[in-house]
């Protein structure tokens, strides 16, 4: 990483919730940061203190005590941002923690964007593109799984690999464009047959990488998981056994659920977003049509689909429809086909096979089994190790794709005997995309992309 550190306008943000707390953090970077601080800061003359040292004293204004603080510094590049920093830990009030921002930002300290922080840390070389990323990852992270990758990429994981990528394609240029620039002399630098290999063994590299999108996905934004069936199948019954709280209405009345009702709930570190729709009928009740659409609609978009059959019922045809159509498209959208209020179920005669599983959630039956199992379809066909890193953004993975892309139009190029500066076209191309990952190479409104979605004070 550079230490070259650009020492920008200083700024200043909240890096905490708002609300009643013990203890509320303002941060604070920029030029002469510390000098401006110190002016509003009753204690220790912050100006003569060492980098990562605590001072106790108060923060005033026009000659008052706004509020009894802890100031933190750190000295230019031993900071997070690589700049002069100042962390002033105050009371955790809303008011409080207000005051004490804008007796800061009399200063001339302005207001810190969303993500401005990370932003300069990267600029600053303190961190790559995919690790400023991360940052935000982690912050949003609902699951200990997406906490778990979201720390992997933090730690440099995915920028190792593509470091790897990127000087595998720099020999294999730096060999092309060698015999190039010696062409007149008959010269070979370029061994096609190393050169083959060197960009095969890059492809499945990159394949490997690429497979894990999927669970990539799942792990971050959590398992889109539909509950359908007929009214009174038991989804309302179940989504509220599964997230431990009366989140959906639940009656003997058919129909009660109108929309789609929509909970978080999380498996051995595995979010699922669960949905419980609508029943699935020919209905002349207006909302309770639209509520149908929706929940058609729900399982077009989910993960998984967990479907419901009341087994205190005789199997219906459109029940037996809704279950071929799932099994037709399993191999796409994983389903479970669930038997449900088993303890009152009737007597049947080889209707069992159909149900995966059978419960009653009202006992408690069978959720142990159902829950191990909602994870082992929700990751089924996908490339999952919970040691190995997922490519979770789209981002890298759009990326990575088109890297692939160039890398395979090289390896076509040299089966063809395409001459070196059309195979040197790709192989720099590809340089290009990886170079967008870790942010060898960037664009403005690529990073105001990235860090706009970032909360104010990271």
């Amino acid at each position: 990483m550079s230490e070259v550190i650009t020492q920008k306008e200083p700024i200043a943000a909240i890096a905490t919730p708002i609300g009643e707390a013990g203890i509320s953090v303002i941060r604070v970077s920029g030029k002469d940061c510390i000098t401006k601080v110190n002016k509003i800061f009753k204690g220790k003359d912050l100006t003569k203190q060492a980098s990562h040292t605590v001072h106790f004293g108060h923060i005033i204004k026009d000659g008052r005590v706004v509020d009894e603080v802890l100031v933190t510094l750190f000295h230019t590049p031993r900071s997070y941002t690589g700049e002069e920093s100042v962390e002033i830990s105050c009371h955790g009030g809303v008011l409080v923690t207000q005051a004490v921002l804008e007796t800061v930002l009399t200063q001339h300290i302005r207001m810190a964007e969303p993500g401005e922080f990370t932003q300069r840390a990267f600029l600053n070389g303190k961190l790559e593109l995919s690790q400023a990323e991360a940052v935000a990852d982690l912050i949003h992270a609902k699951s200990r799984k997406a906490v778990d990758s979201a720390q992997q990429q933090l730690e440099g994981a995915l920028g190792k690999h593509i470091r790897n990528f990127r000087q595998a394609i720099i020999d294999a240029t730096a060999m092309v464009e060698l015999e190039l620039d010696f062409s007149e002399e008959d010269v070979e630098f370029a061994n096609k047959d190393h050169l083959t290999k060197l960009l095969r063994d890059l492809d499945q590299q990159i394949d490997r990488l690429l497979e894990t999108y999927e669970a990539g996905r799942l792990v971050k934004h959590g398992v889109r998981t539909v509950f359908v069936g007929l009214p009174n199948a038991g989804k309302s019954t179940l989504l509220n056994t599964l997230v431990g709280t009366e989140r959906a209405i639940v009656t003997e009345i058919a129909g009660t659920t109108r929309d789609t009702i929509d909970a978080d709930w999380s498996y051995e570190g595995l979010m699922f977003r669960l949905t419980d729709t609508a029943g699935i009928r020919e209905t002349k009740d207006f909302i309770e049509a639209e509520g149908v659409k929706r929940s058609e609609k729900a399982i077009r978009d989910a993960d998984l689909v967990v479907f419901l059959k009341d087994l205190s019922i005789p199997l219906e045809p459109v029940e037996e429809k809704l279950i071929r159509e799932l099994l037709e498209n399993s191999e796409q959208k994983p389903f479970i086909s669930l038997g449900t209020k088993n303890d009152i179920a009737l007597e049947t005669n080889g209707e069992g096979s159909l149900y995966d599983l059978k419960v009653s959630a009202t006992k408690g039956e069978g959720i142990n089994a159902l829950k191990s199992l909602m994870k082992d379809r929700a990751l089924q066909n996908k490339h999952y190790d919970a040691s190995s890193l997922l490519v979770t953004s789209s981002r890298h993975r759009d990326a990575l794709l088109k890297t692939r892309e160039h890398v395979r139009s090289a390896l076509d190029a040299l089966a063809a005997g395409v001459s070196g500066d059309f195979l040197s076209i790709d192989l720099r191309a590809s340089l290009h995309e990886l170079g967008t990952i870790t942010g060898e190479i960037t664009t403005e409104d690529l990073l105001d992309s990235i860090f706009s979605r970032f909360c104010i004070g990271k």
